[in-house]
């Protein structure tokens, strides 16, 4: 029997609407509740902070100064291993394999000699492949519009095919880690061609990634027809999933990997309870977020190289009358960092340097014209003492399309980076042996007495 919704009788179809409210009314109580019984809702205090829920050495958030012993608002830091990740970056233009030297610095705590760099980029191209079995019989087979969803259950077949799947000794998750972060760009390129092909008719395109790219070059690669790119996209690319690998342990889907590993279960399941975290719109999602933002705008203002027009159409966003109805600009504003933060600050100048190369230098000024304004206005609206700044996902979005990469797989591309950090993650919590996370919820309804079905009205 199908239980699709557009099945449903419109008898069915009233029932069920009575259900929707019936569970709409027993779930909903008084928010005040959450001030009575000082609770951390979203497990942070009441300035929006963080409540400090965990220890870890593989990367630090800074966004403020000590200055007399009291906190100042600063241009962000991101730390990984101890090492400011601008630092990893800078003089980075020739240099290829960024991202999987950004890995092995994660995973292991210290960057690598030539040496053992060498020894680890041939351990992870010998793990990049899959095997024509997985891709006709898990792939191809039923592939959905969202290329997370596919990336999830990819991740979770993986399981079938591992010969020690469950086991949480170190060296075993270590393997399995890093044959994800090497099967990830695959899977990911190879489920969005199967739903262009198998769900809107386009032709199917399957290319074998090429020994010894990197692994920003062999996406490109894998994701172009003609399989060329420039050394400028290869770079732009490579330090996007560098500034996207890691951002702490207290982000919402490193913190799921923590969750999840904390109870003894499967590298698998852990890393695809992460996927399914950062595919949410107020996560990982919210670079598309932004594109469709842009897009609202560009049809809404008849001139985006007037400042007042653009005032206008992002005060309506803040007045919930333009775009979603929301309220938000997406890309403005982060829970962490104040002044600025160092991912966007960094894919900015790599967003004008690119945009050169295409063309596309209005538009790159168009999203730096909304930066700009989009803070003055979210300053006004709320009344903030407190600066705000644009986040990673304003101009990765920007970047993506000016890559060639679909709006579909903007977020997988995140995975893709974000992998490393779950599973460097993922590795701490299992070698310090942490009690599985559990945290409470207090109980705010009342206690009932239990009637027959018979005697209920």
């Amino acid at each position: 029997m199908n239980y699709s919704m557009m099945e449903m009788t419109d008898e069915l179809n009233a029932e069920f609407d009575d259900l929707v409210k019936f569970c709409m009314i027993s779930g909903e109580f008084d928010p005040e509740f959450y001030n009575t019984y000082d609770v951390k809702r979203g497990l942070r205090d009441r300035d929006g902070k963080g409540v400090l829920t965990g220890l870890t050495e593989i990367s630090d958030v800074c966004a403020y100064d000590s200055v007399n012993g009291e906190k100042v608002p600063a241009d962000g830091r991101l730390y990984y291993q101890g090492y400011n990740v601008r630092d990893l970056l800078n003089n980075s233009e020739n240099k290829r394999f960024l991202f999987e030297e950004t890995t092995y610095l994660l995973i292991f705590g210290e960057l690598p000699a030539p040496k053992q760099f060498e020894s680890f980029l041939g351990i992870l191209s010998s793990l990049e492949e899959l095997t024509g079995q997985f891709v006709r019989d898990v792939i191809l087979k039923a592939p959905p519009a969202n290329i997370m969803n596919a990336l999830q259950r990819s991740i979770i077949t993986l399981y079938s095919y591992d010969t020690n799947p469950d086991s949480t000794e170190v060296s075993n998750v270590l393997r399995q880690s890093l044959q994800l972060i090497c099967k990830m760009p695959l899977i990911a390129v190879y489920a969005y061609y199967a739903y262009q092909h198998i769900e809107l008719g386009k032709s199917l395109h399957i290319r074998t990634p090429k020994k010894r790219y990197s692994i920003a070059e062999n996406i490109l690669y894998m994701l172009r027809k003609d399989g060329k790119f420039t050394e400028l996209e290869a770079h732009v690319l490579d330090t996007a999933l560098v500034l996207h690998a890691e951002h702490g342990g207290g982000n919402n889907s490193t913190f799921t990997n923590h969750v999840v590993t904390s109870s003894g279960t499967d590298t698998y399941s852990a890393i695809c309870a992460s996927v399914s975290s950062l595919k949410g719109p107020r996560h990982g999602g919210a670079n598309i977020k932004v594109s469709e933002m842009f897009d609202d705008l560009r049809k809404n203002v008849k001139n985006t190289e007037d400042d007042e027009q653009i005032r206008e159409y992002l005060m309506g966003i803040l007045n919930r009358e333009k775009f979603d109805g929301s309220g938000l600009i997406y890309g403005l504003g982060h829970a962490v960092y104040t002044v600025s933060d160092p991912r966007e600050v960094i894919l900015k100048e790599l967003a004008e340097k690119l945009a050169a190369e295409k063309g596309l230098t209005k538009d790159f000024e168009m999203y730096d014209r909304v930066e700009r304004i989009g803070r003055e206005c979210i300053a006004q609206k709320r009344k903030l003492f407190k600066p705000v700044c644009a986040n990673v996902d304003f101009y990765s979005g920007f970047v993506y399309t000016m890559l060639g990469i679909p709006r579909e797989l903007f977020t997988p591309v995140f995975a893709i980076a974000r992998i490393a950090g779950w599973s460097s993650h993922r590795l701490e919590e299992l070698v310090n042996k942490g009690k599985i996370i559990r945290p409470a919820y207090r109980f705010v309804g009342i206690h009932k007495e239990y009637s027959d079905i018979d005697s209920r009205g």
